[in-house]
């Protein structure tokens, strides 16, 4: 055999293009160290993308080894898996396991939309299915540049078909997310995805390479020239003015494809003929080999000309690094192969043995009867390049932390306070997203049980007991501008209480942590400083990280993007029968305010709407034990079956929760604000509230509950079913003009 490992080691002074693959200096002499010699072009590729900032976390991973000093149970049980594997996996109860993560995919959405973003679910989708779990819903929280800018009309609409296109062809039901807008996110937009998979105890799969003589097979779609370096380089780089640096070539998606492998993969499960399996995502063949391998008892040795190519003119280094969608990579016992051939056939998925498992501790990598890969699997997935990046608190934070919004005016007038309140509403962070949601299948399966626009997605798990999860997935990029650290935890707090108010009981959290360049010091601060918060509210909360996705280099040029925890929540519901809708829907319930109202006025959509873009001061006080409180006495009303609509208090305030639930079926209002400044009742976004309706035989056992968990509660007025919100003794203004002031924003943008 012609070795062209031996050649390198036979030519040490051969210059090699690695800057243009995005190796530094350093790391490319570290490479060398480790091999002894220069690596071969193939063995290049490799590095390059997998000590990526993407794939290898370089910039991040010593400060996300916080997340490991958490508690590994659940107020449900144990996690079954964590951080590490592909994705995390929470025990909910009669045998039934839940996995969910969520992950970025927000450069390759910049340069093509709408394949960015489907390959974006497509993704997350295969990494649920390689826990052995049947995916059943997906959610995404998706952040732009303002409303009104060109390139948002450019982006919005590609992003959104592409998230809808995929997830309605695969028969996922979107239940849930957000879409927000600013300055920031011009150029550099966010499409953050999230799937949930369903699995019994004993299907659970781990991503290992083991047995000496199994058979490594790679079955899917055949390998392509498309996103060679696509999300592993690309998304580790900061973009110029411009547009992106490199454009390397997006992933194709194609969802029917990825169905057919879904089913297929399922059926492959179920017919005990895997050992271990791994998904194809960023990095390619290079992920899949080099991390089953690590992760195994032996190494693996790969003949690459027996991958299935579309394109025959592709280079060896170009089939390792080529992140073309749709493939998964299984490892198989020789007696089963046959079997596992018989299954893929069944399904039109093509499938080819590749490899094996063998002795020793190295990955072995032929081409065209040549060496061109001869490595420790480990040094190329696990034990990548670690940085310790410096960070410092911006000394430009203490100005904005001193132009509070709480010394803004405030025009309490009746006028002034209507006006304020249709200004909100139309706000692009707080307007109708049906738009969006609408291009998107929520209910497909059948077993969805709310949706957008509840506070919570929920779906049914067991038709028998009703057993049910519900998820919700949350970012506040205002909060962690002001403050990282509370910002990330009001991050995770609105989702909680997301899914507290639709009666479930917070479990776990997975996260997409999306920053500008970790090589500044003051982006690095905000980094740092939100997982500190996200830790320290898990601890207080009782609940574990289950792992997540960080994204860094989001910025254009210098100006880096609002830091923007991403935070998903799963809850269990032990019948979904019992859940809260969001809205009032009978006319004669009364009003109620769940929780204290604060002087909190700073990073508000109030102060945004109101006063020109406005954002100084610091974030609402963060009270973990008020959030807990709410969220026991919302489990247990939705018991019981108090309350006929709740919805949380977050962005806008009472107003919003209010007018919102108002819209919801037609049904007006008449409250009386509590005592106090108007502006603050209306619109300050203390955290730990919620407004529910019930029926006036249900206020004493609700207040009783509120009084067992001190938890204040005010009653404010009722359902009246007009076409009107009447604030007593200050304004009316008609559900008609809040409707058109709450739907027109996003539809006009986009005409």
């Amino acid at each position: 055999m012609l070795d062209t490992v031996s050649h390198a080691s036979e030519t040490p002074d051969l210059e090699q293009p690695y800057p243009a693959l995005g190796v530094k200096d350093e790391e490319y002499a570290s490479i060398r160290e480790i091999l002894g010699r220069r690596p071969t072009s193939a063995e290049l590729a490799m590095y390059s993308v997998m000590w990526s900032e993407h794939c290898s976390y370089k910039s991040s991973k010593v400060h996300l080894r916080r997340f490991g000093e958490l508690s590994q149970d659940t107020p449900r049980g144990p996690l079954l898996a964590g951080i590490g594997d592909n994705a995390g996996v929470v025990d909910i109860g009669q045998g039934w396991a839940v996995t969910f993560k969520a992950e970025s995919h927000n450069h390759p959405s910049f340069v093509e939309p709408y394949q960015g973003a489907a390959t974006g679910v497509g993704g997350i989708v295969r990494d649920i299915l390689a826990m052995g779990a049947r995916p059943i819903g997906v959610m995404d929280s998706l952040r732009f540049g303002p409303l009104t800018a060109d390139d948002t009309r450019r982006v919005l609409p590609g992003v959104v078909a592409g998230v809808g296109g995929y997830g309605n062809c695969l028969g996922l039901p979107n239940i849930g997310g957000e879409v927000q807008f600013h300055q920031s996110y011009l150029g550099n937009p966010l499409v953050n995805a999230l799937c949930v998979g369903v699995l019994r105890h004993e299907d659970l799969h781990f991503a290992k390479a083991t047995g000496v003589g199994n058979q490594v097979i790679l079955f899917g779609a055949a390998t392509g020239g498309d996103g060679i370096g696509g999300a592993s380089i690309l998304a580790s780089e900061t973009f110029d003015e411009d547009g992106p640096a490199k454009r390397p070539s997006v992933q194709v998606g194609d969802p029917f494809m990825e169905k057919l492998l879904i089913e297929c993969t399922l059926e492959l499960f179920e017919a005990e003929v895997i050992d271990g399996i791994q998904d194809f995502g960023a990095a390619g063949i290079s992920c899949a080999t080099s991390e089953l391998a690590s992760a195994g008892d032996g190494g693996m040795h790969v003949d690459l000309d027996l991958v299935p190519l579309r394109d025959p003119s592709l280079k060896p280094e170009e089939i390792l690094m080529s992140e073309s969608q749709e493939r998964m990579m299984a490892v198989v016992r020789p007696e089963n192969v046959e079997r596992f051939m018989a299954i893929c056939a069944k399904w039109d998925v093509q499938a080819t043995v590749i490899g094996e498992v063998i002795e020793g501790d190295r990955l072995l990598i032929d081409w065209n009867g040549e060496r061109i890969v001869d490595v420790d699997p480990k040094t190329v997935a696990h034990e990548g390049p670690v940085y310790h990046r410096p960070y410092h608190r911006p000394a430009w934070i203490d100005d904005v932390n001193a132009n509070r919004a709480e010394d803004l005016p405030r025009d309490n007038s009746a006028e002034g306070l209507r006006d304020a309140l249709l200004t909100v509403m139309g706000h692009a962070n707080i307007a109708d997203k049906s738009w969006v949601t609408d291009q998107y299948d929520r209910y497909v399966r059948g077993n969805t049980v709310s949706a957008q626009p509840d506070d919570a997605g929920i779906i049914r798990i067991d038709e028998e007991s009703g057993l049910g999860i519900a998820l919700a997935l949350d970012a506040n990029s205002r909060f962690s501008y002001l403050n990282p650290y509370l910002g990330a935890q009001h991050s995770l707090l609105e989702a909680y209480r997301n899914v507290a108010v639709g009666g479930a009981e917070p479990v776990a959290i997975t996260d997409c942590l999306n920053f500008g360049s970790p090589e500044d010091p003051e982006v690095m601060w905000t980094f740092v400083e939100a997982i500190l918060g996200l830790v320290d509210a898990c601890k207080g909360l009782g609940i574990p990280v289950t792992g997540g996705n960080v994204s860094l280099y989001n910025q254009t040029a210098e100006a880096p993007i609002l830091p923007t925890p991403t935070v998903g929540v799963l809850g269990v519901i032990d019948d979904v029968a019992h859940r809260v809708r969001t809205g009032f829907t009978y006319p004669g319930d009364s009003i109620l305010l769940l929780g204290a109202t604060r002087e909190e006025l700073s990073g508000s959509i109030w102060a945004d709407a109101v006063h020109d873009g406005h954002l100084g001061g610091m974030p609402p006080v963060v009270d973990l034990a008020a959030e807990q409180a709410l969220a026991r006495v919302m489990q247990q009303a939705a018991k019981e079956q108090l309350v006929t609509s709740a919805h949380d208090l977050s962005e806008g305030g009472l107003a919003t929760a209010l007018v919102e639930s108002a819209l919801r079926h037609g049904n007006g209002f008449a409250i009386t604000l509590p005592d106090g400044d108007p502006t603050v009742q209306l619109f300050a976004e203390t955290g730990a509230r919620a407004v529910v309706s019930l029926p006036g035989s249900s206020v004493a056992r609700l207040e009783q509950l509120c009084a067992e968990h001190g938890v204040p509660v005010e009653r404010l007025g009722e359902v009246t079913g007009d076409e009107a919100c009447e604030f007593v003794g200050s304004f009316t203004v008609g559900l008609d003009e809040l409707r058109h002031a709450w739907q027109q924003p996003i539809p006009a943008a986009m005409a």
